[in-house]
């Protein structure tokens, strides 16, 4: 099965600002470089698609021409929890340092883990596997690409940080 993640594009955060599951809105710039997502995608036929429930997500989809996907949660960025819309900065929290020296392993306050969100990622894509579809497009979120990228191409967790998705990255992965 060939699966083709697709990074929403730009949002309009304030950089520094946590807003994982928040559902922001995109930048102004948004037409501009959905109709660069859409140009790349041209190549590509999919049996089914499916999205994140996030508007970031779920514009893209449409300006793509998907109108209609499936949306899944499962798909969501990870849950900051009440870290959620804060300037890292300004977070205080003792779990902030546990969480950078252990962003794998360690929840922000009242949100998930790296692996809490990979239980989920590996979840719907045993769901994808038993699907008998060929190929499908799964418009998401940086956090479930470098999911994508450790659980399926086998990349560790800081060399998906290292060289992160940029916004309106298109990622190909084809699985058995």
């Amino acid at each position: 099965m060939k699966i083709v993640f697709i990074r929403h594009t730009s949002v309009k955060v304030e950089k520094g600002i946590c807003y994982g599951m928040t559902d922001v809105d995109v930048t102004d710039t948004f037409p501009e470089e959905a109709a660069e997502v859409r140009r790349r995608l041209a190549a590509y036929e999919f049996d089914k698609v499916y999205c994140s429930p996030l508007s970031r997500c779920r514009k893209l989809a449409a300006a793509c021409g998907h109108e209609s996907p499936v949306i899944d949660r499962r798909l969501l960025e990870l849950n900051f929890g009440d870290w959620e819309m804060r300037r890292f900065d300004d977070i205080d929290d003792p779990v902030l340092q546990e969480w950078y020296d252990d962003y794998i392993n360690v929840a922000p306050t009242g949100g998930e883990s790296f692996m809490d969100q990979q239980a989920r990622f590996i979840d719907f894509i045993n769901d994808l596997k038993a699907s008998g579809h060929d190929s499908v497009a799964i418009f998401t979120h940086g956090g479930i690409l470098a999911q994508a990228l450790v659980t399926l191409r086998g990349m560790t967790p800081q060399e998906v940080f290292a060289d992160a998705p940029v916004y309106g990255a298109i990622i190909e992965i084809n699985i058995d």
